[in-house]
């Protein structure tokens, strides 16, 4: 039973150190983290709003950074709003930088999204660098969902004074109901 638990302590410490020796080194960690969310529309249409945020957790600047998430097939989705891929300068040690764009689904499934591609320069090295974003969960598109019960405000606008003053009269009864530690208690003691 030991010799399992030695086994994890050991690759856990070699883990530390293999990511404390990069955190040490001057150059750039780029950390991305990739969301999406669906938004139904009155209309009957869904559309997939997704970001991505960009860290750099490293001791010294990107430059050229660049995303490129082309994991959205034309066939199955429009673009709305924004790009599905962006450039940017520099990203510095310490930095964050956001991107985020809409698409509209044209077909009802399941989705499974790639990670996005960030490639970014290094000075002291002539090759382009690539990081990944974190993948995104399945996508149910399009899916049949029952409607969702929400708080009907036309029912609170129309009952909710009604259901106050009941409140407020259950209440008063109920005070005036139970008896009560008041002075009514001390008073039939005998005063010596």
């Amino acid at each position: 039973m030991a010799k399992p638990l030695i086994i994890t302590t050991l690759l856990s410490l070699l883990l530390l150190l293999f990511t404390t020796a990069l955190a040490n080194s001057d150059s750039p960690f780029i950390v991305a983290h990739k969301k999406a969310s669906l938004n139904r529309l009155k209309s009957g249409a869904e559309r997939v709003s997704v970001s991505v945020d960009i860290y750099n957790q490293g001791s010294s600047t990107a430059y050229d950074v660049s995303l490129s998430d082309e994991s959205w097939p034309q066939d199955l989705f429009d673009i709305v709003s924004g790009n599905t891929s962006k450039s940017w300068e520099r990203l510095d040690a310490g930095g964050v930088i956001s991107h985020s764009f809409e698409l509209e689904a044209k077909t009802k499934g399941m989705f499974n999204g790639a990670p996005a591609v960030i490639t970014f320069r290094i000075p002291t090295k002539a090759a382009l660098q690539e990081a990944y974003s974190t993948p995104i969960l399945p996508l149910d598109v399009l899916a049949d969902r029952p409607p969702e019960k929400k708080l009907e405000w036309r029912l609170l606008a129309k009952y909710g004074s009604l259901m106050s003053v009941l409140s407020i009269v259950v209440l008063f009864v109920y005070l005036v109901a139970t008896p009560g530690k008041s002075g009514g208690a001390k008073g039939s003691k005998k005063k010596r």
